[in-house]
């Protein structure tokens, strides 16, 4: 309970701290706008996953880089109110797959965490661990995802031939239990830039 309550605590303290740094990015892409200029970004289509393989699109996630890191702006809908784990995973795919136990997993061809330094290590997005670490995805009362996250270790160039992962769960930053807490993967999208 106590670790819910901080993890929620975190969660609203970037979302106040994002909040501020995305309003000053948009002023300066505005008038970037103005003077002919427009930044790079991709949208990433986000679905549903399971075992059975790739369900309906729910949204899209507009990536691209910021001065701060990389930019994350969700725009999900018809998701269960919470907070959810989310990852970039190391391979670009979203099918299910067998685990090490020969069960069917949802996701499971994403592979693991984006981990380029091999640290084996679970940390969060400002920690020394997985570069893949992202902060928590908010989904609001209405179903809806669409606060953005940042990423300060990630450039988009990273992004290329990965997946994003979505958990059925919060997470803990913590490599015990295995899966830090965010529980099955659940939705998913796979980046390839053409």
């Amino acid at each position: 309970m106590k670790r819910n309550a901080i993890t929620l605590g975190v969660a609203a303290a970037t979302t106040l701290l994002l909040a501020g740094a995305v309003q000053a990015e948009q002023e300066a892409n505005d008038q970037s706008e103005q003077n002919g200029q427009h930044e790079e970004y991709y949208l990433v289509d986000i679905h549903w996953i399971e075992e059975e393989g790739i369900g309906e699109q729910i949204g899209t996630m507009r990536v691209e880089d910021s001065e701060h890191g990389l930019l994350l702006t969700p725009d999900l809908s018809d998701m269960p109110p919470g907070i959810y784990g989310f990852h970039v995973h190391e391979n670009p795919s979203c099918e299910a797959g067998e685990d090490d136990d020969d069960d069917m997993m949802a996701g499971q061809q994403a592979g693991s965490h984006y981990d380029p330094e091999d640290t084996g290590s679970h940390q969060g997005p400002y920690g020394e661990g997985h570069l893949g670490d992202l902060p928590v995805l908010a989904v609001n009362e209405e179903g809806e995802a669409n606060i953005p996250v940042l990423a300060p270790r990630l450039s988009l160039s990273d992004l290329d031939e990965r997946s994003l992962m979505i958990h059925e769960g919060g997470d803990t930053y913590a490599d015990e239990p295995t899966d830090g807490g965010g529980g099955g993967r659940m939705a998913c999208g796979i980046v390839i830039f053409q």
